[in-house]
C-alpha cells in the first residue's frame, strides 16, 4: 500500500493537481469559444470558425498539459489515487472564474467547494489505494472495453433531442468514460515504453488505442461545452471519471483498497460527500454567458 508522505505518492499527488488546473484552464477557455456565435453557425463552418480563436488554442494547450501532467502522475501512483484528485477542477474552476472572469461567486459555492477539498483530502488519507499490477490480461481488456463502449453508445442515443442540460449531462459523462479509459492506456503505454522503449512501444496496442480514446474523448468533450451548461458539462465530467476510473483500477490492475471495514467504510463516505460537494457546485455556480464580440459574463 501507498504511504500518503511517501515520495512516490507526493509527486503523484503534486501531478495529479496540476492535472486538474490544467483542465480547469482548458475547458474554461474552449467552452467560452465554442460558445460564441452559437446557433449561427454548424457542422464544418463551426468547426473552422471554433479553429481560428486563439482562446480554444489555450485550451488546447491547456489539455496537452494535463495530458503530460497525468501521464507523470501515473507513473507515482495507481488509478484509484490519482483520478479522484481531479475532482479538485471544479474548485480550481471557482478560483479562475472569480480571478479572470470577475464572477460573483455565491457563498453556497464556497462552502461547497471547500467541503469537497476536506473530503477529497480525507478520501486519500483514509483509502491510500496500492498500484496493483502493472499489467492486465487480454480477458480483463475485453471486458472493460466493451462495456465503456456499450455504456458510450447508449449515452449517445438518450441525448439525442433532449434538454439542453440532459445532453451536456450525457456527452459529460461520455467524455469521463472516455478518460477513465484513456487514463488506464496511458498507464499501460508508459509501461510499455518503459519495457520495450519508445520504439518498441510502437508494436504494442496501448499506444494506438490511447490516440484513438483520445480523439474519442475530445470530440465528446467539444460537443459537450457546445450543446449545454458549462457547470453540467464539467460536473458530470468530473464526478464520472474518478468513479470510472477507480472501476478500471480495480478490474484491470487488481489495485487494492482497504479491507478493514471501518477504514473501507469511512473512505466511501468520504467519496461520497465529495460527490455531494460537486454536486452542489453545479447547482449554484453562475453559467458563463457569451454574447457576440463581448467578454465572458456571469447570469
Amino acid at each position: 500500500m501507498h504511504r500518503l508522505a511517501s515520495p512516490a505518492t507526493t509527486l503523484a499527488v503534486l501531478f495529479g493537481l496540476l492535472t486538474a488546473l490544467s483542465n480547469a484552464v482548458a475547458v474554461a477557455a474552449q467552452h467560452v469559444a465554442s460558445q460564441r456565435e452559437r446557433g449561427c453557425r454548424h457542422g464544418w463552418a463551426r468547426l473552422r470558425f471554433v479553429l481560428r480563436q486563439p482562446l480554444w488554442w489555450a485550451g488546447g494547450l491547456g489539455l496537452v498539459g494535463s495530458l503530460l501532467f497525468q501521464a507523470l502522475a501515473l507513473n507515482f501512483g495507481s488509478l484509484s489515487l490519482v483520478q479522484p484528485l481531479l475532482i479538485s477542477e471544479i474548485v480550481l474552476a471557482l478560483v479562475l472564474r472569480r480571478l479572470f472572469a470577475g464572477q460573483s461567486i455565491s457563498p453556497a459555492s464556497w462552502w461547497a467547494g471547500s467541503l469537497t477539498v476536506l473530503a477529497l483530502g480525507l478520501f486519500l488519507i483514509l483509502a491510500h489505494p496500492g498500484r496493483g499490477s502493472t499489467s492486465a490480461t487480454p480477458a480483463a481488456w475485453r471486458e472493460v472495453l466493451v462495456g465503456a463502449a456499450s455504456a458510450m453508445a447508449l449515452l449517445v442515443v438518450v441525448a439525442v433531442k433532449r434538454s439542453e442540460r440532459v445532453a451536456a449531462g450525457c456527452w459529460g459523462t461520455i467524455t469521463a468514460i472516455a478518460w477513465a479509459l484513456e487514463a488506464t492506456l496511458i498507464r499501460s503505454t508508459t509501461q510499455s515504453i518503459v519495457g520495450h522503449g519508445y520504439l518498441g512501444a510502437l508494436t504494442h496496442w496501448p499506444l494506438y488505442g490511447f490516440a484513438l480514446v483520445g480523439i474519442i474523448g475530445l470530440a465528446a468533450e467539444q460537443t459537450a461545452l457546445h450543446v449545454g451548461p458549462l457547470s453540467v458539462a464539467q460536473t458530470c465530467i468530473v464526478i464520472v471519471d474518478p468513479l470510472v476510473s477507480i472501476l478500471f483500477g480495480v478490474l484491470l490492475f487488481h489495485e487494492a483498497w482497504p479491507r478493514a471495514g471501518a477504514t473501507l467504510g469511512a473512505s466511501i463516505a468520504a467519496l461520497v460527500v465529495v460527490m455531494l460537494g460537486a454536486g452542489v457546485l453545479m447547482r449554484t455556480v453562475p453559467e458563463i454567458v457569451i454574447t457576440p464580440g463581448s467578454r465572458a459574463t456571469s447570469d
